[in-house]
Parts: structure tokens; sequence; C-alpha cells
């Protein structure tokens, strides 16, 4: 029992008993639950940054299939926030700012590419590049840094936060609800403090096609039942007129349904010879519900596509690259959220030439990428003619996030 826990005992101050003792007992600590009575809540609007589509102070979910431009189309939203464009419908956006988290594309030769040629103001947009605690930096982790980033971003909080992938804010086992539910709270939580819409972008479930769409994203069913609005990416098939869709497979707080079309498009960075990349067009709108919409891209078949095997190469060969030497129970962990099994994966590692070692003497298994072609590293973009630095430094405390400005 602490000592501030503890009875204490006094003694008699009254001379005719002076063998009495006085007994005080501590005050109860201030815990429990509060309630909040229903007449004190001031009811509000829902703070629609897109109308239906993105609400402010909410998460959402983004989710398709490899190639379908999830991340193109999110940094398209992105463009449009930071410029007050307009969104697919015509109307206007509430000009904002953006934070974006990637933990599979680099700003330098993709993502900052992607928002120029979407026309994004990028004075406005800043990336999470790495944390500091009191070991000193090290890569941000969704998983355990998010009050960190809310901490990073409260003086001038965005108006979207994209976190890509999603699941890596999860670091248990994304299949279990109570385990995702848990490890999403900090996001729903950042969410609703700084009153920003965020995004998480994932993929769907391999061999779901027919299920209702919420229930095909990949992991827990905690993810489309945490988030209020629930998109959905697919191809579209030629007989359809090609391209691919964007379609809202839920919404909580609206209408759900419907969806619009939009093609990807290479184009020349003018302002950097020699460079392109690649953006999001919008199109018109798509009548119906998610689940007709998503049957009718789904008849796409695709000569080009690769198969299991090759694509968990494909992200192994990227995420040892990203992460470095990485613990084996790690990665077998973050390839099932993918949709990758240990059987393919161990397959895949043989395939792209990735080397196991140990931790030391006794130690976990790692892989490694170090007999991989290595890329040259890339220096950090200066953006809008700014170097990477703090942001709310928290006066040095453990958990401070840097934000590459």
């Amino acid at each position: 029992m602490p000592l501030d826990a503890a009875p204490r005992f006094l003694p008699s101050s009254d001379p005719e008993h002076p063998n009495d003792v006085t007994v005080v007992l501590p005050e109860r600590p201030q815990t429990g639950v509060t309630l909040l009575d229903a007449h004190t809540i001031r009811p509000a609007p829902v703070a629609w940054l897109w109308d239906g589509w993105l609400a402010r102070g909410k998460v959402h979910i983004l989710a398709g299939a490899p190639g379908t431009g999830k991340t193109t189309a999110a940094l398209a939203m992105a463009a449009t926030v930071t410029t007050g464009g307009r969104w697919p419908d015509g109307t206007r956006a509430q000009i904002g700012n953006v934070v974006i988290w990637s933990g599979e594309d680099d700003p330098t030769d993709t993502l900052v590419p992607r928002l120029i040629a979407a026309g994004a103001d990028l004075r406005r947009v800043r990336f999470v590049a790495s944390t500091t605690d009191d070991k000193g930096p090290r890569a941000f982790d969704p998983a355990s840094d998010m009050d960190a980033l809310s901490e990073a971003i409260a003086d001038s909080p965005p108006a979207l936060l994209i976190v890509d992938p999603v699941v890596s804010a999860v670091s248990g086992d994304s299949h279990k609800n109570a385990e995702v539910r848990r490890a999403l709270q900090p996001l729903v939580d950042l969410a609703m403090v700084r009153c920003c819409a965020v995004l998480g972008i994932t993929h769907l479930t391999k061999g779901t096609q027919g299920r209702d769409p919420t229930e095909r994203v990949t992991g827990s069913l905690a993810f489309g039942a945490l988030a209020r609005v629930v998109l959905i990416a697919a191809k579209l098939p030629d007989d359809q007129g090609g391209g691919r869709v964007l379609a809202r497979a839920k919404n909580n707080l609206g209408p759900d349904g419907g969806g619009y079309r939009y093609d990807l498009d290479v184009c020349d960075l003018d302002a950097h010879p020699g460079l392109s990349a690649t953006r999001a067009l919008w199109g018109d709108a798509m009548p119906g519900d998610a689940r007709e919409i998503l049957g009718q891209a789904e008849t796409v078949t695709d000569p080009e596509e690769k198969t299991d095997r090759e694509a968990a190469g494909d992200w192994l060969r990227e995420y040892l690259h990203a992460r470095g030497p990485s613990r084996v129970a790690d990665v077998l962990r973050d390839a099932r959220a993918y949709g990758y099994s240990e059987r393919t994966l161990q397959r895949a590692r043989k395939d792209i030439g990735a080397v196991v070692e140990r931790e030391g003497f006794g130690g976990a298994y790692r892989w490694s990428a170090s007999m991989l072609a290595k890329e040259t590293p890339c220096a950090p973009t200066n953006i809008a003619g700014k170097h990477a630095a703090h942001v709310a430094s928290m006066d040095g405390e453990p958990g401070t996030v840097e934000v590459l400005l």
C-alpha cells in the first residue's frame, strides 16, 4: 500500500483521555467512471471535409486490390484540400493542411512527385519522418507513436491525415477484433481531439469477391467497424468504360452507395525536367451500391497480374529495404495483414535472395536485404525550401515526432 493511501494514527490531545488515538483515513482517490448528462450536450452537425465522403474528427478506410491506385487517389484528395479545389462531385473544398505517414512509398521519388502532378500546394503538406525518444531518433511507429503525433500537430492540426498502410497501427494480431480495436483507439482519439479526417489505406482480402465490401477489408472486421466511412477502389472492365472507380461501401454519418470513376494518368513534371508522376483524373459519378459496383469491376482479368508468390517477393523486397533487418516474427505478422501466408513468404524470400541471420548467440532470427540489389539512398527532400525539422518538440520529452516541412 502506498504511504499516502495508509491511515494515520494521531495521539489524543485530550488530557483526560491520553490513551485515545484518532484514526485519519485517506481521501478516496478521484477515479471511476465519468457520466455525461444528455441535457448538457449541445448537438452539432457533422463537420464534412467532403460532404458525405470525408468527415473531420472521424476515421475512414480506403481499401482496394494492388494496382487500383489507392494511394494516388488519396493524394488527389490531399491536393484538393491544400488548394481548396473541387471534389469529384463539383463542390468546393475548404482549404486546409495535410499530414502524411507512409510506410511504403518514399516522399522523394514517389509521394512528392505525385502531389505535384495532382496540383497540391506543397507548403500545406507535411510528412511524418521520425520519432525521438529517450534512446534517440528512430523510425516513426504508428502502433506506439500516435499520442506523440497528436502532440506534434497540436499547434497546427491538419484537415486530413493519411496513414498508409493503416494496418501498421496494430502491433498485435490484425485479425483479432479486440486487439485491433485497442490498437486503433489512439488513432480514433487523434481524429476527434485534433478535428481532422483520418484516411487509412489498406488492401482487400484475396478470394472474397461477392461478399459485403466492408467485410472484405484485410484483417479483422474491426477495421471496417471502427471506421465511420469505408471507401473501396477497384478496376472497371473495358465494357464498362475501363479505368477505375472509388465506391462508398459504408457511411455511418450519411448516405452510402455510389461512386466516382477515375483514371490514372502519367504526366511530366514541367518544373522538374526528366521527372514524371502518376495522378488521378476524376470522372463521372456511378450509381448503385458498392457491392453492385464492385461486382461489375471484378469481372476484370489482368493478364499481367502477378502470382501471390511474385507479389509477396515484391512486398518483401520493399519491406526489407524500408525497415532494414527485421525479425522473422514481425515480417510474418505484417505479411499476414496483406494476405500472404508464411509458406508463400518463405518461398518468396528464397526467390529474392534475402538473408537469414541471427541476433547474436541464441537471439531471434531476422531477414535482411543485405544481399539484394541496393539502390542509391536518397537525401532528404527539401520541400518548399525548408529542411526536416522537429515539430512540437515537447521540451525534449520522449516521443517527439519529426515531420518533414
